[in-house]
């Protein structure tokens, strides 16, 4: 049984916008302290804020809600523990995702901590034979700078994916949180867009910038600024960037891509 809960008395607050993890999770106020007693909501924001590429990166579609049951508890009269087959499930798609950038499973996160399932747990919500549900869609080689391609891959790149785009993107500062903040220029060179409607692709790249902080920082490697042809797919109304070709002079490949584009055919 998880008992490591709270040495002092709880109380209920609000979950505030800030709170990009849980905030609209489903409900609207927490216990503080947690359940990894943290015992300020500006300690609960900072330290969550840290998960959130794990998040962009799909590894569970129950990830958020493992996540936030410990971060963001309910407030009812009691704390309500996630199960232990809840956290196995996350545990087991998302740790292999952290592996890739070396970072481990913690052990506050124990999945012996928690309680074998009973009515008062949490229990994994997706359905394991569900045909529509993704698990999962990251992997160590997702949404990395692509080198070395031919003209036909980097075509066959635009075709297979919803959307295309030129983008300049800058890295601005690091965060306390250990992530990275990111901007991009608002000119645009929408190759495709796919089921998007032109004008929200801004707003909604800035939500990828903003959220796959562990993407930008793969695609980009270490540079500062710099111009990238990006490629992926529209999922649940989400930009979810897997391809990236970084834009350069002596790229030949890409810049004949790019002039063959317009008049280029798909197969179907």
């Amino acid at each position: 049984m998880y008992v490591d809960f709270p040495s002092v008395s709880s109380r209920c607050t609000a979950i505030p916008r800030s709170m990009a993890l849980c905030y609209n999770i489903g409900y609207n106020e927490m216990r503080i302290p947690n359940l990894l007693e943290h015992e300020t909501v500006a300690e609960v924001i900072q330290q969550s804020s840290s998960w959130l590429s794990l998040l962009a990166r799909e590894c569970h579609p129950d990830a958020r809600i493992f996540l936030c049951s410990l971060f963001a508890p309910i407030c009812l009269d009691r704390f309500i523990v996630p199960c232990r087959s809840l956290c196995e499930a996350v545990r087991n798609s998302c740790a292999p995702i952290m592996a890739c950038y070396g970072y481990p499973w913690p052990e506050i996160l124990n999945c012996n901590k928690f309680p074998v399932d009973h009515g008062l747990c949490i229990a994994s919500i997706s359905n394991e034979t569900s045909p529509s549900r993704r698990m999962p869609r990251a992997s160590c080689r997702d949404c990395e700078l692509q080198e070395s391609s031919s003209t036909k891959e980097i075509l066959d790149t635009f075709c297979a994916n919803d959307f295309s785009i030129k983008i300049r993107i800058s890295k601005k500062n690091m965060t306390a949180s250990t992530l990275f903040d990111f901007d991009m220029d608002s000119r645009l060179e929408v190759l495709k867009h796919g089921p998007l409607i032109k004008a929200e692709i801004f707003p909604k790249l800035q939500q990828w910038l903003d959220l796959d902080a562990t993407c930008v920082h793969n695609i980009m490697r270490g540079t500062r600024s710099g111009v990238y042809i990006i490629s992926g797919e529209v999922q649940d109304n989400r930009m979810i960037i897997n391809k990236a070709f970084s834009w350069q002079k002596k790229n030949k490949s890409l810049q004949s891509a790019m002039r063959r584009w317009k008049m280029h055919r798909c197969r179907s």
